[in-house]
């Protein structure tokens, strides 16, 4: 495997792993929250679950390139 492509590969897996984590913390937290304010709906909380996923997925991503950038060095 080439460095170029073990590099995206690396940056995949943290992106997902983000998007999972951030996806789970948009169900609990998001959904949960809707939900006592009686305002949970499935549109409302498909979309609280898939901000939280991007969130996630956008910050594991710039993490990882922070110490990507840093290890280099």
């Amino acid at each position: 495997m080439r460095s170029k492509d073990r590099d995206r590969t690396k940056a995949a897996v943290a992106v997902s792993t983000g998007a999972g984590v951030g996806g789970a913390g948009g169900a609990t937290i998001g959904v949960l929250e809707l939900a006592a304010q009686g305002a949970a709906t499935a549109l409302s909380a498909t979309m609280v679950i898939g901000l939280g996923a991007a969130a996630g997925g956008a910050i594991a991503y710039g993490l990882y390139r922070l110490f990507e950038k840093r290890k280099s060095k």
